[in-house]
């Protein structure tokens, strides 16, 4: 089939299915949902004005794919590296100050499942999770762009050295010295350890959970914890280590004073984990403000890292409502 024959309406359907893996592609370089849906925007229009590029010697999804990520490589050169604060500078101690939030665009986001595209196939469920997971892509986020692509490429999209070198107009040799790099890179990272499935846990530690955040009981938050849990919440770049600083900080932030009936969670879905879109009353009666986005990470049936991002605009990327009403 010859793509330059096809009029713009037929080639907006030819390629619109690819649309939702794309855009997951490039989440997964990029760290933002806003950036990988402009991404993909681009990718779409570049394939149509270079459709007579298209030689057929390669899939339809695998040319989309060369171009998604050389058009991330070339967002990455004009922006900074995204974090989350465990990968961005040491832990902090309850005791410190509060620093002041930095608001550039340093902080990854989080990324709703309904954009994930994971058909009816165990094993692709599986690897999407995988792959997806909030400390997964922390630690894709420590590698430099070209090196993120080739282990994306590698591990995630399932290419070989050969295609990738092609994709990136490199070398297969210049291809797997990158991959050995960023292996030897994420390799010496802290580890990290995966969450439960939602079906595989029991469903009232998620409500006990959930009702002792709304009753601002951190005693039963913190005894839900790991011994060496984390806590954070970006824009603030801090970051809290073990069940003490983490009760410390609980009692002089989130939980301060009276806090009793202060928050409000709705439970939703992202980086196939855990998570809550966080409301806080406001000075309406019964009226709650949308807060942010918070995932959870579990170790067996405990909190491993609860990251919360404070960024009330997030939840109309969930469809999530800006407010609650009674």
């Amino acid at each position: 089939m010859k793509l330059i024959n096809l009029d713009q309406t037929a080639f907006g359907d030819l390629i619109e299915p690819y649309r939702r893996e794309l855009q997951t592609h490039c989440y997964r370089m990029l760290g933002g949902v806003q950036d990988a849906e402009d991404a993909v925007q681009e990718v779409f229009l570049k394939a149509w004005l270079r459709r007579e590029t298209y030689e057929q010697r390669a899939t339809l999804r695998a040319w989309l794919y060369k171009i998604a990520t050389n058009t991330c490589l070339d967002y990455l050169r004009r922006q900074p590296r995204r974090y989350v604060p465990f990968t961005r500078e040491a832990s902090s101690s309850a005791d410190d100050p509060i620093p002041t939030s930095i608001y550039e665009p340093i902080w990854l986001e989080p990324y709703p499942d309904a954009y994930l595209n994971l058909g009816d196939d165990p094993e692709t469920q599986h690897a999407a999770r995988e792959t997806i997971r909030m400390a997964f892509i922390a630690l894709l986020h420590r590698l430099p762009p070209r090196q993120r692509a080739v282990v994306i490429l590698q591990d995630v999209v399932g290419w070989r050295a050969h295609e990738i070198a092609d994709a990136l107009d490199t070398t297969v040799l210049a291809v797997k010295s990158a991959l050995h790099r960023a292996r030897t890179t994420l390799a010496a990272a802290p580890e990290t350890h995966d969450d439960l499935a939602l079906d595989e846990m029991q469903h009232h530690e998620v409500e006990t959970y959930m009702r002792a955040w709304e009753d601002a009981d951190i005693p039963t938050l913190v005894a839900m914890l790991t011994e060496d849990a984390t806590f954070s919440m970006p824009p603030i770049p801090s970051w809290y280590q073990g069940k003490e600083s983490i009760r410390r900080l609980m009692a002089k932030t989130v939980f301060a004073g009276e806090a009793k009936g202060r928050w409000r969670l709705v439970p939703t879905r992202a980086n196939r984990q855990i998570s809550f879109a966080l409301y806080r009353v406001s000075e309406r009666p019964g009226v709650y403000a949308g807060y942010g986005i918070q995932l959870l990470q579990f170790e067996g049936a405990n909190i491993r890292d609860v990251l919360t991002f404070r960024v009330p605009e997030l939840l109309r990327t969930f469809h999530l409502p800006d407010i609650l009403t009674p």
